[in-house]
């Protein structure tokens, strides 16, 4: 059974229908957005139809787009004409023909090709008591019913209907070793310094798996390593009219290994980031999701590097930070950290390939009709 997403202006004059809500960004390319969109040209009264793909960051809800003060920015914006048509007939993709079959005349393919430098979709958690529309980049498919594609006035909403999709990206096949880091301090009264080198197992991890921190420490001052602490900190750039980046901890561990004077420690850390502990944080950064459905951190943005996204982009480090203290009576008052990071990046696997065969004859298919 395969299921088509629908959705019906309030009129009932169009309908947009998707095969798909989720498409992949494979950096070097992204996933066409394909549907096709019913028109019933009987009460149009000389009016047009259009659709658009947009790629916007809301930092409102929009109950608070009062007097003309709108909390929604577009990013990216393509629009077509569906009703009349305009131009030739383009080529089916084989969802389109599937869905033509079900649709029939009065149906017109549309399609998408979203550019590479695009943000994916991302929400700021909002607060245990924030209301509405969490802030983030999001991307939706809205058809409409206007004189022109750019009206003067926003379309009534009887007249439009959307459906929101997701632009994700999903690790790479293939992983390589982890990177490695270290630092070197001097401290006064001391001859020589403390040396410290951390490194990760690999480059990649998953959302929810345990992460390997190794950690090696030779400690040739006069102090005493009195703790180790191992954090992931993510890291949130919000590109907008400025660039802002906010950093929050995401999971933090302490250990109780001493080093003393003139001694050495090579041992391995666990920590495990989770959303499910940070649920309260607000402003932290969470993979876009549809309706309420579950979700996680936010991914690390993967970027082919050579023009600078707009929106919101995520990266993610290990920090490892020893707590060194003098002896004797001062001891505590002439503490000093020593602190080393790595970069880490931490993405869904792609899921396991699945090739559906579309026919323009199948019957199995089934249309889930989107509410709100």
């Amino acid at each position: 059974m395969t299921k088509v997403y629908k959705k019906t202006s309030g009129n009932g004059d169009i309908a947009l229908y998707l095969g798909k809500r989720d498409f992949t960004d494979h950096v070097d390319s992204v996933d066409i957005v394909d549907g096709v969109i019913k028109v019933d040209p009987a009460n149009l009264n000389g009016k047009k139809v259009f659709v658009y793909l947009a790629c916007a960051f809301r930092y409102g809800s929009e109950d608070l787009d009062v007097i003309g003060v709108s909390f929604r920015r577009d990013i990216w914006i393509q629009r077509v004409q569906m009703y009349p048509v305009t131009g030739g007939s383009p080529t089916l993709t084989p969802m389109q023909e599937c869905l033509m079959k079900k649709v029939g005349e009065q149906g017109y393919p549309f399609s998408f090709q979203m550019p590479t430098d695009l943000p994916c979709s991302v929400s700021l958690q909002p607060g245990p008591n924030d209301t509405g529309k969490a802030c983030g980049v999001d991307f939706e498919v809205k058809a409409y019913i206007a004189d022109k594609a750019d009206p003067s006035d926003e379309p009534a909403k009887k007249d439009t209907c959307r459906l929101m999709i997701r632009k994700i990206q999903f690790a790479p096949i293939g992983n390589k070793p982890g990177p490695k880091s270290d630092v070197s301090k001097q401290f006064m009264m001391s001859d020589k310094p403390l040396n410290l080198e951390a490194s990760l197992e690999k480059e990649i991890y998953y959302h929810g798996e345990t992460i390997t921190v190794n950690v090696k420490i030779n400690n040739q001052t006069n102090k005493v390593v009195k703790k180790i602490q191992v954090s992931v900190e993510q890291l949130t750039n919000v590109v907008l009219y400025s660039s802002d980046t906010y950093t929050k901890a995401v999971s933090t561990e302490e250990f109780g290994e001493t080093v003393e004077s003139n001694g050495t420690l090579e041992k391995s850390f666990q920590i495990t980031p989770l959303l499910a502990n940070n649920v309260e944080k607000r402003g932290l950064s969470v993979d876009g999701r549809l309706k309420d459905g579950d979700t996680n951190l936010a991914s690390t943005t993967l970027s082919q590097g050579e023009k600078e996204m707009q929106g919101i982009l995520v990266s993610y480090k290990v920090k490892v930070n020893l707590m060194a203290a003098g002896g004797g009576l001062l001891g505590g008052l002439t503490g000093s950290d020593v602190i080393v990071e790595l970069p880490l990046t931490l993405m869904s696997p792609k899921p396991a390939e699945s090739v559906i065969m579309f026919h323009a004859n199948r019957a199995d298919i089934s249309i889930e009709a989107m509410e709100g």
